[in-house]
């Protein structure tokens, strides 16, 4: 069975994907501890859910927070990609395929949240709240298909 990243990471890289960067000088932690994985999780899968509340008057942060997610996102699959080539030649032909596929997919969803970034740099305050739901909703999806592909990779 081939494992593309540790079960903690691949949920690590899900939870992630969306305020990580910018969140983590907010910790009440002191300056000699890091963050653990779970920790990171928490503050991101909680920050994930807040970009709802966030207000057109907070539009700078929200979108600070958004591409942080996204560049975070890029890193996450670049690095999926890396462990795939490592893997390649001990993987049989559906594998390769599957594997292929579920990386075209996070690609996709990953575009899809740019989109969606894009409007909430430049939406007007009228379509806000629409916009800001579309961010959270694309956010679900990738942040789904990110646990999805960690559970495909590990068998």
């Amino acid at each position: 069975m081939m494992t593309l990243m540790p079960r903690l990471s691949v949920r690590a890289l899900a939870l992630v994907a969306l305020v990580a960067v910018p969140l983590l000088p907010l910790a009440a932690d002191p300056p000699a501890s890091k963050p653990t994985a779970k920790d990171v999780s928490k503050k991101v899968g909680d920050a994930g859910k807040a970009i709802k509340d966030y207000t057109v008057a907070q539009r700078d942060e929200a979108t600070r927070s958004a591409k942080a997610a996204l560049e975070d996102a890029d890193r996450r699959i670049n690095r999926l990609e890396r462990k795939l080539e490592s893997d390649w030649e001990r993987m049989d032909q559906a594998a390769r395929e599957k594997a292929r596929a579920t990386l075209r997919a996070l690609r996709k969803e990953r575009n899809e949240l740019a989109e969606w970034y894009g409007g909430l740099k430049h939406s007007s305050a009228e379509a806000w709240d629409q916009v800001k739901a579309g961010f959270a909703k694309s956010y679900q999806t990738l942040r789904e298909s990110f646990v999805k592909a960690g559970k495909e990779f590990q068998n």
